[in-house]
C-alpha cells in the first residue's frame, strides 16, 4: 500500500481583494503556485509544498553553500520547479513554469542552492513565464510525464512555449 501523501497543485480561488482598492492591491497571490521537485537520478517528480518555505523534504536539515564547488562529493543534483496554474477562456493552465538547480548532500548534510534565484524563479512562475530551457532532457520528460498524468486538461490548454520548451 502506497503511504504517500498525494498532494494536488494549488488552484486559483476567488480574488481575495476583489473590490479592494487599498493596501495589497495588485499584490501577487502564492496560493495558485506549487512547487515540484525533479529527482534527476531517480527520474521522479513530486510536490512538496514544504518549499515554499525552503522546509521540504529535500532541504531539511541541509546548510545551503552558495557556491557548487563547496558542496562535497556525493552531491544528489534535484530541480525545483515553479508552476502557477491560471484560469483562462478554455479553463486551468500552467501558466508559469520556472526551474531552479539545487543539489544535496544528505550524508554531510550539505548542498547547493542560490536563494536570490530560487525566489525570482518562483517570482517569473507567477508572472506567467516558462524557464525550463536549462534543464536536463530527461528531467524535462519527467516533468513534462507528470504534468499531463497530474491533469490531462490543463496540460492540454497550457501554452505550445512549454510543451516545445519540455519536448526538445
Amino acid at each position: 500500500m502506497d503511504n504517500k501523501q498525494k498532494i494536488g497543485f494549488n488552484i486559483i480561488k476567488n480574488d481575495p481583494m476583489d473590490g479592494h482598492k487599498g493596501f495589497g492591491k495588485g499584490a501577487l497571490s502564492l496560493e495558485n503556485v506549487s512547487p515540484v521537485f525533479i529527482d534527476v537520478e531517480e527520474g521522479e517528480a513530486f510536490i512538496d509544498v514544504g518549499a515554499m518555505h525552503a522546509r521540504s523534504a529535500v532541504e531539511k536539515g541541509i546548510k545551503f553553500l552558495p557556491n557548487k564547488e563547496e558542496v562535497p562529493e556525493g552531491a544528489k543534483p534535484f530541480w525545483l520547479v515553479w508552476v502557477t496554474v491560471d484560469h483562462g477562456e478554455k479553463g486551468p493552465f500552467y501558466a508559469g513554469v520556472t526551474a531552479c538547480e539545487l543539489t544535496v548532500n544528505r550524508e554531510k548534510r550539505r548542498g547547493y542552492k542560490s536563494l536570490p534565484e530560487h525566489v525570482n524563479r518562483m517570482d517569473k512562475s507567477l508572472k506567467s513565464h516558462i524557464i525550463v530551457d536549462h534543464m536536463d532532457a530527461h528531467s524535462k520528460q519527467v516533468l513534462k510525464a507528470f504534468l499531463q498524468e497530474h491533469n490531462a486538461e490543463i496540460w492540454e490548454n497550457s501554452s505550445s512555449e512549454l510543451k516545445e520548451g519540455l519536448t526538445e
